[in-house]
């Protein structure tokens, strides 16, 4: 008896550990969003590409710019790994990710597997764009405040 009191005991210890990490990446989710939502306040909405061409050089403009950039690549980033951690907490398969939006889907935690895709895709280009068309730069902006939210 002593050995399964052991071994259930450091099963425990385990699954506390990754609940306590799957936390950690909620509350590092309501940072993304908290701080996200900061640096788009710093912009005045929609942009247009008058206003991107005429501010070019407006250094607080193109550094808010870039921190949405990297928040909402940051956000979609730890969005998925939370995602995952909650399949793998509950013994639902993860060996690719279709699978992990699906299953929430279904779950109702996702809108749709679509919306999902739409948000990473976003993110690519958010994480790899450095356009210097600026109605391009505006629109891509305008696209990221749109999105939907894809989560219920």
């Amino acid at each position: 008896m002593p050995l399964n009191w052991k071994y259930n005991a450091k099963t425990n210890r385990f699954l506390d550990a990754e609940k306590a990490h799957l936390a950690e990446l909620l509350e590092a989710i309501q940072r993304c969003v908290y701080f996200l939502d900061a640096s788009s306040r710093k912009l005045t909405w929609p942009l247009t590409n008058r206003s991107a061409r005429t501010q070019k050089k407006d250094v607080a403009l193109f550094e808010a710019m870039a921190a949405i950039n990297e928040r909402f690549a940051k956000l979609q980033d730890t969005l998925g790994a939370a995602m995952r951690h909650a399949c793998i907490l509950a013994g639902e398969p993860t060996d690719s990710f279709l699978k992990v939006a699906q299953l929430l889907r279904k779950a109702g935690v996702l809108e749709s597997v679509a919306s999902w895709q739409l948000c990473r895709t976003a993110r690519n280009l958010a994480a790899h764009d450095y356009d210097i068309e600026y109605a391009e730069i505006a629109d891509h902006f305008n696209s990221l405040k749109t999105l939907p939210l894809c989560f219920t």
